[in-house]
């Protein structure tokens, strides 16, 4: 009887230690998966805009943007002005997650007639010191139409020559709980030509800053300047100054720039104005974006019913 307990006993050790065993190891690789799992530093800018500007944020997974952007400016010719100011120009879009990289987006501008539309891929992500790359990297495609009537007898009208594309590669790095810089490499290939003397392709550089104030208010500053600019008519870098305030879901942008349109192609190479203060280098602008988180609406419904 004592030789069947001790027998039994060890049959037990035995059969104990590789479930031991395999929960310690449960407990290592648990540890280990938890250490290795990458950690990204998060909101370099607060929106995918910077002032006009794409920044390198895309939005999350299944949330649509509703943006309202306008711009106001005077002329130097005394006309009746409409809501205090002479000329506006304004832009509806929607911008939308296709996955937590991929954004969406189209949009319709009154003034000068241009439909627009893009894709943005997050490509790379900054990790934080000594952990992987010290930047993030967005690349952004985008493609207008000019839908406006062409009086240049000797303008090609046709449907491929009113279509302008923008590529960009946006190169952003957070320096700190504050402070966030932007390169912007441009590439924009112009259809439209008003001259032979225009070249159809032009080369850019954009450069854009975010300085944290509070919480919820940060100042942002944006940029541009062309290497091989029109020759037909003068054309000068747009310029942005402005004040991003965050109430929720909702994002207000406020902006002085000399720059009246929203759509790369015609902001970077067809900015008329230098921005000063004399009518009409100065616009002012804002931004209103809303953010509507769809999947987590439809879930919801979902549970409802």
């Amino acid at each position: 009887m004592r030789i069947r307990a001790v027998f039994t006993f060890w049959t037990l050790v035995v059969m104990a230690v590789p479930v031991l065993g395999q929960e310690g190891l449960l407990d290592i690789l648990e540890q280990e998966h938890k250490d290795t799992v990458p950690t990204y530093v998060s909101a370099t800018f607060k929106t995918t805009r910077i002032t006009y500007g794409h920044s390198v944020e895309t939005r999350k997974k299944g949330i649509l943007e509703i943006m309202l952007s306008n711009r106001f400016w005077n002329t130097p010719a005394l006309q009746s002005q409409s809501f205090g100011v002479d000329k506006m120009n304004a832009r509806i879009a929607l911008e939308y997650g296709i996955s937590d990289r991929l954004s969406t987006g189209f949009g319709g501008s009154t003034w000068d007639g241009l439909f627009d539309g893009y894709l943005k891929y997050r490509l790379v992500r900054q990790r934080p010191k000594g952990e992987g790359s010290p930047f993030s990297i967005t690349i952004f495609q985008n493609a207008s139409y000019f839908s406006e009537g062409l009086i240049l007898p000797d303008v090609d009208d046709s449907f491929s020559n009113r279509l302008s594309y923008t590529s960009q590669l946006l190169i952003a790095r957070k320096f700190g709980p504050n402070f966030s810089l932007q390169l912007t490499p441009t590439f924009v290939h112009r259809s439209v030509r008003y001259g032979d003397i225009d070249a159809r392709n032009h080369m850019a550089l954009g450069i854009g800053g975010r300085y944290k104030l509070s919480h919820h208010v940060s100042l942002v500053s944006e940029y541009y300047t062309v290497f091989n600019p029109l020759d037909s008519f003068d054309t000068y870098g747009p310029f942005g100054l402005g004040v991003n305030w965050e109430i929720g879901d909702v994002m207000l942008q406020f902006m002085l720039t000399n720059a009246p349109s929203m759509v790369e192609d015609s902001f970077i190479t067809g900015t008329k104005n230098n921005f000063n203060f004399k009518n009409p280098n100065l616009n002012f602008g804002f931004n209103f974006t809303y953010v509507l988180h769809l999947k987590r609406k439809l879930k919801g419904l979902k549970q409802k019913d």
